[in-house]
């Protein structure tokens, strides 16, 4: 396992292959989950890219740090790991509040970023209302409390079965999240409007969404593309909201496309 103090956290990090030989992908993953989640999607491009991931502040085996946390936060954290390893113009893959980071990563520090691939994300997600009452409950009763909401989220309906070990699992990863990672991400997400920061985006960007998300919908990825210049934009069938763990193989599909033509 490799660990890294940024930003007075310490950041839990897997980087696969040589940075200084391939093309860079770099995945940020989503509220309540850790970098696991990106494993059969890694299984599919290992090999012809390096790979960089890690577990956001609050989130698996990094710390906490003070929560709660300003968007910026993660930025700087991804920003930092960047720097150590030394990681420039890289593609930057981030899910839900991944994608704010990454969008948010291509704001600030734009020579770390060659383009961005925004999977079931948005410019904004959710509300004040929406994040109010789940900090409120999160808060006081624990994830338990929202876990099964949270869960047909998520998911699909033909993923939630009582016998697949997988999506229990998940739920485990879920409910293991500490408390205040989850609650100061939460308010990082609340806080998080870049409705007039994402048109900026130049770079080439590829925007993903299962078509049953529960948290951030197609017509929500849909819009965040059509907010960026010349962005793709695709639909994975029989997904919700963590295409990369319910439809790597189609996940993967949409991606080789995107990646080969970067190199063109």
């Amino acid at each position: 396992m490799l660990f890294a103090n940024i930003n007075g956290v310490n950041l839990h990090y897997q980087i696969i292959g040589a940075p200084e030989d391939k093309p860079v992908i770099v995945f940020s993953n989503s509220l309540g989950t850790d970098f696991r989640i990106w494993r059969d999607v890694i299984m599919r491009l290992v090999g012809d890219y390096a790979i960089v991931t890690y577990d956001k502040r609050g989130h698996g085996l990094s710390d906490i740090g003070y929560s709660p946390y300003a968007m910026q936060d993660h930025v700087d954290d991804l920003a930092g790991l960047m720097d150590m390893l030394n990681v420039r113009n890289a593609i930057v893959c981030g899910l839900s509040v991944g994608g704010m980071i990454a969008q948010g990563l291509a704001f600030s520090r734009p020579e770390l970023v060659k383009a961005l691939i925004l999977c079931d994300t948005g410019h904004k997600i959710g509300n004040d209302d929406l994040w109010n009452d789940r900090i409120g409950i999160v808060t006081e009763k624990g994830i338990e409390a929202i876990a099964d909401q949270i869960m047909s989220r998520w998911f699909s309906e033909a993923y939630r079965r009582p016998d697949n070990a997988e999506f229990a699992s998940y739920r485990n990863m879920l409910t293991r999240t500490p408390i205040a990672g989850y609650v100061g991400t939460s308010v990082a997400l609340r806080d998080t409007d870049y409705t007039e920061q994402t048109p900026t985006i130049k770079v080439p960007t590829l925007c993903l969404v299962g078509d049953e998300d529960g948290s951030t919908p197609p017509s929500l990825v849909k819009e965040l593309s059509d907010l960026i210049d010349g962005a793709e934009y695709h639909i994975i069938e029989g997904a919700g909201h963590l295409p990369c763990i319910e439809k790597p193989d189609d996940f993967a599909a949409l991606l080789k496309p995107f990646l080969s033509g970067l190199s063109t």
